[in-house]
């Protein structure tokens, strides 16, 4: 049995229970918001490359994919995520031989399902896609681009479920650089497959599937390490069914919110293909590019909010919970005002990095500007969402998760534009914006009354 002084010089985050709170959601926020950003950089220079390399309805066949990479890392965040937010409160309860198991089990769940869903995704890559929206003019890119995608499926599956475990027990920096490192990989790959290789849009999907190739190899390396505190070993593989249980049940509410992204990016699509056709769909694609952005910002703030919250949380330090929690949402609330005042001010110039295609441009620059209209107030939403995912309480979580789309932007996409035409679907963003954040407000309100 390690003891507790043992621990803290392998890294064990003992810290997390007394270090100030302040200074702890810097040191864990800082790595995983540079890392989500530089994510999301990467994100938007390989539309960048694949709008100017490519052509604009390369950037709406990239479009028509999104719902196929929500699911995917619908399932990847059902493992990955759930066991990272499950590891910290393991830690926090001191129990080190169940997060050791965890870790195990996460290498054996990704490689089951992510070869699932590679098998059957690969078998109707083509219906699937014109199901969503593709049409004759952007299905070729749709296709060539997800088929090298699809293949390399259990490889993102592992990378990224792996890269939360690294940060979650104690090593923020660790998966910062490894974010970092793969997006400069990417960056470098891309346009040399593009430009060079003349590949097209196939040559931005390898580069992706390479660069997480690489640093799997280092995520191996370094859960292989004997002064690792938490390790894989071939004992710790074999599926555990309680692990299994408590890790899906808490990645449930990502799971959810990621597969219901995707059945919300089919509608949207289908919708902006009725009333502005191929070249909408790609002005949707890059508003979500841009919004992106921001949004992977105030993720990496909940990611370094996770492992405080759930650490304190299973040690009854719950006063310490609360704190970081308002922390991060005033955090996130600045975060996305930043994202107001970009696509109010600032959308001809966001939106011709990704194309000079006039028309494109003149559908994408007002549906900006209405559909970031409430970026302000979805910060607060999109923190609390995830604080009730770190402190064990799935339900909560997925009911945040859920409202906003389900409850809120369904019914605004099905029915705006029916009388406001293209126009109808840019103002659905900012109606479901504003509901959830009220919806929110309220929740949070209760949980701080019950203390």
């Amino acid at each position: 049995m390690c003891n507790f002084e043992a621990m803290e010089r392998k890294g064990m985050p003992t810290s997390l229970g007394t270090e100030r709170v302040w200074k702890l959601l810097m040191q864990y926020a800082v790595p995983s918001v540079i890392a989500m950003t530089a994510s999301s950089l990467y994100n938007i220079t390989d539309s960048i490359f694949i709008g100017q390399g490519v052509g604009a309805l390369a950037i709406s066949g990239l479009a028509i994919s999104f719902p196929l990479m929500n699911l995917s890392a619908a399932i990847g965040t059902l493992v990955g995520a759930g066991a990272a937010n499950l590891i910290s409160l393991r830690l926090g309860q001191k129990d080190y031989n169940s997060a050791n198991k965890i870790l195990g089990n996460v290498v054996t769940l990704t490689t089951i399902l992510g070869l699932a869903y590679t098998v059957v995704v690969l078998s109707f890559l083509k219906p699937i896609l014109s199901f969503f929206g593709a049409s004759n003019e952007t299905l070729p890119y749709a296709l060539e681009y997800m088929t090298i995608i699809t293949i390399g499926n259990v490889v993102t599956h592992m990378y990224f479920g792996l890269n939360a475990l690294v940060r979650s027990s104690g090593h923020p920096a660790k998966s910062m650089y490894a974010t970092i490192f793969t997006v400069i990989i990417n960056v470098i790959l891309t346009p040399f497959f593009i430009y060079v290789l003349g590949m097209g849009i196939r040559g931005a999907a390898i580069a992706t599937v390479l660069s997480q190739i690489i640093l799997l190899v280092w995520q191996f390396r370094f859960f292989t390490d004997k002064n690792n505190f938490i390790r894989i070993t071939k004992e710790n593989l074999r599926i555990d069914k309680k692990i299994v249980k408590d890790t899906m049940a808490i990645g449930l509410a990502p799971f959810l919110m990621n597969a219901v992204s995707s059945v919300i990016v089919i509608l949207i699509n289908h919708t902006l293909v009725r009333y502005g056709g191929d070249l909408a769909v790609g002005a949707y694609g890059i508003m979500n590019r841009v919004a992106m952005l921001f949004g992977m910002v105030v993720m990496g703030l909940t990611m370094g909010m996770q492992p405080i919250a759930g650490y304190n949380y299973g040690a009854g330090l719950y006063k310490r919970v609360n704190i970081v929690l308002k922390q991060t949402i005033l955090l996130g609330t600045a975060v996305m005002t930043a994202g107001f005042l970009l696509g109010e001010f600032f959308p001809t110039t966001a939106s011709s990095l990704f194309s000079n295609d006039k028309e494109l441009l003149d559908i994408t620059v007002p549906g900006m500007r209405i559909g970031f209209a409430a970026f302000p107030i979805i910060g607060m939403q999109m923190v609390s969402s995830n604080f009730f995912q770190s402190i064990g309480k799935p339900g909560k979580a997925i009911y945040m998760s859920l409202s906003r789309q389900v409850i809120f932007l369904i019914p605004a996409i099905l029915i705006l534009p029916q009388y406001f035409g293209i126009y109808g679907v840019w103002i659905s963003f900012p109606v479901a914006d504003t509901l959830a954040a009220v919806n929110s407000a309220i929740l949070l309100t209760l949980h701080f009354k019950k203390g």
